[in-house]
């Protein structure tokens, strides 16, 4: 499925979908996920249960689609792309801080959309930069975009964790020596 409602063409999937994004989101402020059924999914957005299964298999699927529209909308409001600099990574890292520290479900299925985002913006930043390289461009980004949020995940689930502003600096650096690592272990480029 498509997480990106910008993209899609037909007008009427494009409503279907924000009033399904919508509706779960609602359902999700006084109820645990687990607790929501499609039918309450659907009740919520005055549709019917078919119309829901033409555009997603289950609930699931719905969550990781509007999390990912979501994060992929934040990123996008602050202009965050990966390209490689240090300031592009920390905007990226504040990004998912951010985004964590305002959300109450921290699932799997967060998870998954959140990292396929980050992996995605990091696999165009390193595809964009043909260089040689230990490993994949999709292996390295899988790696980074699970280092990330882990981290952000880590520092969200703490008690009275400092500011997202503090611990930035702090998991660039830990993520960093990866990206480092896969470009410097042929030697300089030519």
């Amino acid at each position: 499925m498509d997480s990106s409602l910008e993209e899609i063409a037909d007008p009427r999937v494009r409503r279907t979908r924000q009033l399904l994004h919508g509706a779960l989101a609602r359902l999700l402020q006084t109820k645990e996920f687990e607790r929501i059924s499609v039918h309450d999914i659907t009740d919520a957005a005055t549709l019917n249960r078919a119309t829901f299964y033409d555009h997603y298999p289950d609930k699931y699927a719905l969550m990781q689609c509007m999390v990912a529209a979501r994060f992929q909308h934040l990123m996008a409001e602050r202009n965050v792309q990966f390209n490689g600099c240090t300031s592009a990574m920390r905007a990226m890292v504040l990004a998912v801080c951010d985004y964590l520290a305002g959300s109450r479900e921290l699932g799997p299925h967060m998870e998954s959309a959140v990292i396929s985002v980050i992996r995605q913006m990091i696999l165009e930043g390193l595809t964009s930069h043909e260089a040689p390289r230990i490993a994949s461009a999709e292996m390295i980004a899988s790696t980074v975009g699970w280092a990330i949020y882990g981290a952000a995940k880590e520092w969200a689930r703490t008690p009275g964790r400092c500011a997202a502003d503090d611990v930035v600096d702090l998991v660039v650096a830990l993520v960093s020596p990866v990206l480092l690592a896969a470009r410097d272990s042929y030697g300089p480029e030519p």
